[in-house]
Parts: structure tokens; C-alpha cells; sequence
């Protein structure tokens, strides 16, 4: 027989024996020991090859040996020592037997043989010994208890004869190794002895030379270390949970990485239950609750698909009074472990018929219930459950259930606080920005404000505020930066816009004030202002709804997008600007006209700028979600963030804004030039009357006769030439409007008793909504709102 392939198949009597009992496979040794042929047996009942009714029932186990008398073909019978092995078939729910009996033992023996001078009994470790047919010649007792096979019965099997595992394969290719190398190696080898555990042995293989240094032989001493090896995938499974659990901050994500991790390591069911949080965002009580217990299913994992064994769906509330698992555990305050062997699993389901039906139906037979503590703060309690693994838990389970337990409990912990901050973050900056657009009538608005997606909090807002004269100012800006600092810093801008806005500042030099007041932030935050912490991008628009007419001026922010009546959207060309805060650059402002119907479209970079595409790419989505009609500027919203954001949020905050456009009829509008002679007002007077009766605003007059008086008395005393009169009308405001050349501002001062005048604004302020003056590039405008009914 050649070292190349030393297995001799008829040495070894081997039959196969399917799931029914019908012979599937016989070899040339079955044929040599009782004289059957293999197409004579082959497909029929191994059975018929019994003398007797010994052995016709299968065997229980994976593994049985005894004596069995046979048939032998001649009419004869044969006692002999079988040895029958199961057989799983990879990926079927069938088996087979393999049956084996050596035919030639352990072979020849030469008086100085060296197989046989090897010091076996002396050895504490289990030993075998094979030939150069690889073959069993020795094993000593302590492999004998091993295998629980006496000597004289295994001798002249093979390695997957004598083990019936997938394993011993390997095992023989590597005997077959050190055979024809003369070197030796070690092979570790795992067998799975019941429900989840394993036995780990080391196989340390070795050649066996006679006096002339020819391989005669392998030695195998196997070393068990399944103590090292259970020691080992603890703590691997240890830090596989600090890898796994935490990866977000969301509570019910983190508990659900808990019960994978656990399942089926180790147990076949676990649910994790949680205390609801304290509402509106308040700490949570430290130290035990107070029975009964209601807790929250967030997450659970089973073996079995769909987690048949949960009485409870994730998400839903239950009470666990005392005595339950759940509670008992959390008044406790460390891990209980129950079980049917001890009765004290029934007692405790004795308050639950559901729960016991359960147990009843799937054979579950212990309980571990770990509470979940973190900070000095019970949050929960996990329950591992076992059912198909039939051993009871460990003390050295109980502190890996533990230890995995206080990983998680302290992630679940980080997750709620975050979720607290966030939203409370999220709070703060929601009532930073507007909750409802005005209603003016220069345009009609619609807005869409969506946090990024991990960050959550950031600097981006808009805004829509009424000017005089119909007017209306747009803005949009984004803060840099994430978090509650860059919402702040967006509150204090949007504070300072809307305060440079009343008083009327162009766009330009609204964003040269807005510059200042961020440097002057980023000194605050102790850094040069140049390359600070503090900085921010920012578009102002200012529309005129009488001249149809829209200066804006931006400051390092996107242009905006316009779409014309019945036209293509394209994007409004400005002086690009530099962002605010670099201090000392100048804003330039540029005027477009609009046709009434247009629409606007300002928005934050975080919704043109993507990782998954270039600007150039995300501007034509914008234009083509622009271009389909839609009389609804929120249908138009919801299409333009469908478009570009993807699925799972923006990685940056968006701000969008959209506007469209109204223009005033010009039957609307009023306007006189006023000659500088006081003791033409009154002819004034008759005429705004006149005026005022043909919009049919007569209830109006008589205060707007004394505001006109007013203001036109005041513009001929102390203005410049030339001096205009305008009146503007729509459905809630009347508005007065006088202008002049002068560059001097008005201001309310308090009359003395004696005084003969100086009354004059203060009777404006009193009868009218509001009132102020503006600066123009020609000198100033003094304007009056008085409130009209609404029409119907």
C-alpha cells in the first residue's frame, strides 16, 4: 500500500442505512465479513439482515456500539460488534446511519515494531495510535473514556469511522500529512456535544519512526481545552457587543442591538423592555420603582422566525405586577434566574395564563431578567429566555448577561439623552423661526424647514416681513454650523434683520449692518473674525408689489431661482457678495422686475449640495420640480425636497422659501405733487376726499383727511421741494405716503401744555396702525397705515 493513499476500503466493514431503515450503500468489507454483494442488498430493509429482533428499532442518539447476530449469505450467523454513527446531511432535515466493524483489527505486529513500544497507559493525556494504513492500533484508558469505546473494539478504523463527524475528515488528511512529511502538526477541532456548547480539543499530531528513521506510524494527543475556549468566545462575544451596540442614538435601535447580540449566543428569546421616558423632557428618577411595573416593548429577537414566543409587539405597553419577571428583577435591583426544575418559573406566570400557555407551547424552561441600569437611573430589564437549548443558565452566563447588559444600558442612556437635548434643541429653534408666513398683499409665501438628518439642530432660517407701502421683505440665511450654538446665533441674526428691516434699510446696506453684527459675534466667541467660529451666508430681497419691482443683494448665499408666468425657471444673475462676517467688503444690491404671477424660489445650500451629485446637477432637479405647474406653492414644496433630498434626510439643514407675486392696479394708486404753499392743503384735502369716495372708502375720511393735513403741513414747513402725496389702497390698509427731499427724520416728541404745536405725529400715531419714515435715494418718505374693515 502506498504512502500516497493507504486506505483500504475492504479493511473495514461499512454500510449506509437511510432515515427508513433501507441500505444505501454497502463496500467491499460488508461484502468480505457476511458475503453479500452490493446489488443484492442495496435498496432493501437493513433489517433483513438480522437473525434476530434485536436492533430492528433505530437507536436513540447520534451514536450507538453493541453485538448484534447477522445473516451471513451462506444461511449461516455472525456475531458482531457494530458501531453506528448519524449522519446530518448539510442543508436537509434528514439523516442516515453510518454502520462500521473493523474486519482486520490492528493488523500484523513485528516483534520491534515501534507502534507497540510507545508508552501509552503512562501517559495523563488521551492517546491514539495509527498505522501507515491509518488505521487505530492503540488508544490508552484515557481515550477509551473519551470515546467510550473499549480498545479491542475500535482497532483497524479509520478516523471517520470511529467519529462520525465532518470533522474527522480533516482530521485524517492531516494524519495523511504528517504520514508522508514526517513533520508534525496541531489541529484544533470543535464538537458539538448539545443544545449551543462545544467541546474543544488539540490535536497535537506526531510521526511514530522505527530504528531507521522510517515513518511506521502517527501519534494523536488531544489536550482539552474547552474551558479556554468558552473563556475565549465570552470575551469575544463581549467585545463583538461593544461594537455592535451603540452604532446610533436611537433607543430602539440600540435595544434591539441588545437582544441580537444576545440571541442565539446566549439565548433563544430576549426582549428588552423600557421605562416610557419622563415627559417633556425631564430627568428621569433615580433609584427602584414601585410595583406594578408598566414597561414598553422596544425590541426582542428569537430564533424562530417572526418571534413566535412574544406575547408582547414591540411598541406596546404592558403591567407587570410583582410577582413577574420583569418587575421582581427591577425591585431587586440585580438579575433573577427562574426555572421549571426550581418551580419558581410557575409561580412567577402563575399572574399571566398567556404567558404560561407560551411557555407550555414552545418548552421554554428558564429565565434570566437582567435590569437595565445606567447612571444610577433603572431603565428597563432585559428577559433571556431558553427553549431549545436545554441547559440552565450559568453563574458565568448570568455576568456575561450582565456585562452586555451595562454596555447597553449605558448607550441606551447616551441615546435618551441625546434624544432629550435634540429635541429640546429642536424646540428652541422651531420657536426661533416664523410658525405662519404674513399674509400681505404682495405676494402669497410657502415654506418647508427639515433639520439635517444626524446633526439635527442647525443655523438655517427664513423669514417674511411687511414693509411700508406694501411692501415686503424676503430673507433667507444659514448660520455655519450644527448645534444649539448655531441656533442661537440664527436667532440673534433673524432679531437683527427684522429690526434693520422696520427701518427700512436697503438690501445692501441691511447686509453691511448685518456684517457688523457678526463680526462683532465672532469677537464675542474670542476668535479673530476673520476665521472664527461665528459666520453665516444670507439673501435679502425687498418686493414692491405697486412698481412690480424686487432689489436684492446676498451675502456668499445661492441666487435665487425665478419662474416666470407661463416661462422656463432660470436663476436670477447677483453680485455674489461675501458671507457675513469677514467684515470691511462691500455689498452690492441689484433690481429685477417681476410680472405679477412670478414665483421665488430662495432657499439654503444644504438643498442644492449633495455628495451623490454636483450643484450644476441638483440646480436642473430645482428647475424641473419648478417647472411643473401647480397652483399650490406647498404641493410645489413637498415636489422640490421629494426631488432633491434623498430618502434618509439631508446631511445639512434646508431652508426653502417660495414666494409668488402680486402686483397693485394702478386704480389703486394715488399720487399728487404738493406746490410749498401752506393755504393749499385744504384743496388737497377735497381731493383725496374725492379720492377716497370713488375706492368707496368714505367710514375712512375724516382720519384720513387729518392725517394728509398732517403730513403735507409738515413736508411744505420742513421738507424740500419737490413734495409728493401718495395714497395706496387694498382690501385691510389704507396707506399715506409723503415724500420729500429733505434727508431729516421726523420723531414723536412729548408737547408741552402751552405749546402751540408739536401735536402733530403724536395725533398721526394715535389714529392711525403704524406709522414711520424711510429713507429714499432722493431724500425721505413719511407713511401712515389706517386699518380698513376687510371687503367682503
Amino acid at each position: 500500500m502506498s504512502p500516497e493513499y493507504p486506505f483500504d476500503e475492504a479493511a473495514t466493514a461499512r454500510a449506509v442505512i437511510d432515515e427508513s431503515g433501507v441500505l444505501v450503500e454497502w463496500n467491499a468489507g460488508a461484502e468480505r465479513l457476511l458475503g453479500h454483494r452490493a446489488a443484492e442488498v442495496v435498496g432493501r430493509p437493513a433489517a433483513d439482515l438480522l437473525a434476530d429482533e434485536r436492533g430492528r428499532d433505530a437507536p436513540e442518539g447520534d451514536r450507538w456500539d453493541g453485538v448484534l447476530t447477522l445473516r451471513h449469505r451462506d444461511g449461516g450467523t455472525l456475531s458482531v460488534w457494530l458501531l453506528a454513527h448519524r449522519l446530518r446531511l448539510q442543508g436537509e432535515d434528514t439523516h442516515r446511519w453510518l454502520v462500521v466493524t473493523p474486519l482486520e483489527g490492528d493488523g500484523p505486529r513485528l516483534p520491534d515494531d515501534p507502534l507497540d513500544q510507545v508508552g501509552l497507559l503512562a501517559s495523563p493525556c488521551a492517546i491514539a495510535i495509527y498505522d501507515e494504513r491509518l488505521r487505530l492500533r492503540r488508544i490508552n484508558g484515557v481515550m477509551a473514556e473519551v470515546l467510550h469505546l473499549a480498545e479491542e473494539h475500535v482497532r483497524g478504523l479509520r478516523a471517520p469511522e470511529l467519529t462520525g463527524r465532518a470533522q474527522s475528515h480533516d482530521i485524517e488528511r492531516q494524519l495523511l500529512r504528517v504520514l508522508t512529511t514526517g513533520r508534525g502538526t496541531d489541529v484544533r477541532t470543535y464538537v458539538p456535544v448539545g443544545g449551543d456548547r462545544t467541546h474543544a480539543w488539540l490535536a497535537r499530531m506526531a510521526p511514530i519512526t522505527d530504528g531507521r528513521g522510517r515513518v511506521r506510524g502517527v501519534s494523536v494527543a488531544a489536550h482539552d481545552f474547552t474551558e479556554q475556549y468558552v473563556a475565549q468566545e465570552r470575551l469575544q462575544l463581549v467585545n463583538e457587543a461593544s461594537v455592535r451596540i451603540g452604532t446610533t442614538l436611537d433607543v430602539t435601535r440600540t435595544a434591539q442591538e441588545l437582544a441580537d447580540i444576545c440571541v442565539p449566543a446566549l439565548a433563544d428569546f430576549v426582549s428588552v423592555d423600557l421605562l416610557d421616558p419622563p415627559e417633556h423632557g425631564g430627568e428621569a428618577p433615580t433609584g427602584r420603582p414601585t410595583a406594578p411595573i408598566v414597561l414598553r416593548r422596544t425590541a426582542h429577537r428569537s430564533v424562530n422566525a417572526g418571534s413566535p414566543e412574544a406575547v408582547v409587539k414591540p411598541g406596546h405597553l404592558d403591567v407587570y405586577p410583582t410577582p413577574s419577571p420583569q418587575a421582581d428583577a427591577l425591585l431587586a435591583g440585580h438579575t433573577l434566574v427562574a426555572s421549571t426544575a426550581t418551580d419558581d418559573l410557575a409561580q412567577w406566570l402563575s399572574w399571566d395564563p398567556t404567558r404560561a400557555e407560551r411557555i407550555q407551547e414552545y418548552g421554554i424552561h428558564t429565565t434570566m431578567s437582567v435590569p437595565i441600569q445606567a447612571r444610577g437611573t433603572t431603565l428597563g430589564v432585559a428577559v433571556l429566555t431558553r427553549f431549545k437549548n436545554p441547559e440552565s443558565f450559568t453563574p458565568d452566563d448570568v455576568l456575561l448577561a450582565e456585562e452586555i447588559t451595562a454596555r447597553a444600558a449605558v448607550c441606551i442612556d447616551n441615546a435618551r439623552r441625546y434624544s432629550r437635548e435634540r429635541e429640546t434643541a429642536l424646540a428652541l429653534q422651531r420657536s426661533l423661526l416664523p410658525r405662519t408666513l404674513p399674509r400681505t398683499a404682495a405676494l402669497e409665501a410657502a415654506s418647508r424647514y427639515l433639520p439635517a438628518a444626524r446633526s439635527g439642530v442647525g443655523g438655517d432660517w427664513f423669514d417674511v416681513i411687511p414693509l411700508s407701502g406694501m411692501r415686503v421683505a424676503m430673507v433667507v440665511g444659514d448660520v455655519v454650523g450644527h448645534g444649539i450654538q448655531a441656533s442661537a446665533t440664527m436667532g440673534r441674526l433673524r432679531t437683527a434683520v427684522r429690526t434693520l428691516a422696520d427701518i427700512d434699510l436697503a438690501p445692501d446696506e441691511l447686509l453691511t449692518h448685518l456684517d457688523d453684527l457678526v463680526v462683532r459675534l465672532s469677537e464675542e466667541a474670542g476668535t479673530d473674525g476673520v476665521s472664527g467660529e461665528v459666520g453665516a451666508t444670507c439673501l435679502y430681497a425687498v418686493y414692491d408689489p405697486v412698481s412690480r419691482c424686487c432689489t436684492m443683494a446676498r451675502a456668499g448665499h445661492p441666487s435665487p431661482v425665478m419662474v416666470p408666468p407661463g416661462g422656463a425657471p432660470r436663476e436670477i444673475e447677483l453680485p455674489a457678495g461675501p458671507p457675513l462676517g469677514l467684515g470691511g467688503l462691500p455689498f452690492e444690491s441689484a433690481e429685477v422686475e417681476l410680472r405679477e404671477g412670478t414665483v421665488l424660489a430662495l432657499y439654503t445650500d444644504g438643498l442644492i449640495e449633495t455628495r451623490e451629485r454636483d450643484v450644476d446637477a441638483s440646480h436642473a432637479l430645482l428647475c424641473e420640480a419648478l417647472s411643473a405647474f401647480s397652483d399650490s406653492l406647498d404641493e410645489t414644496c413637498d415636489r422640490v425636497l421629494h426631488a432633491l433630498l434623498p430618502p434618509g434626510g439631508a446631511a445639512d439643514d434646508v431652508a426653502l422659501l417660495l414666494a409668488r407675486t402680486q402686483g397693485l392696479p394702478s386704480s389703486r394708486v394715488a399720487t399728487w405733487d404738493i406746490p410749498p404753499d401752506p393755504a393749499l392743503v385744504a384743496p388737497i384735502r377735497k381731493q383725496v376726499l374725492e379720492q377716497l369716495g370713488v375706492w368707496s372708502l368714505t367710514e375712512a375720511s375724516f382720519t384720513a383727511e387729518l392725517v394728509v393735513s398732517e403730513l403735507v403741513t409738515n413736508a411744505i414747513r420742513y421738507g424740500i421741494r419737490p413734495i409728493r402725496l401718495r395714497l395706496i389702497h387694498d382690501a385691510r390698509t389704507l396707506i399715506c405716503e409723503v415724500s420729500d427731499t429733505s434727508h431729516t427724520a421726523p420723531h414723536l416728541r412729548r408737547a408741552k401744555t402751552f405749546d402751540e404745536g408739536g401735536r402733530g405725529l403724536l395725533l398721526v400715531a394715535q389714529l392711525t396702525q403704524r406709522w414711520g419714515s424711510r429713507h429714499t435715494a432722493d431724500g425721505k418718505t413719511i407713511w401712515a397705515e389706517i386699518g380698513l374693515l376687510d371687503e367682503e
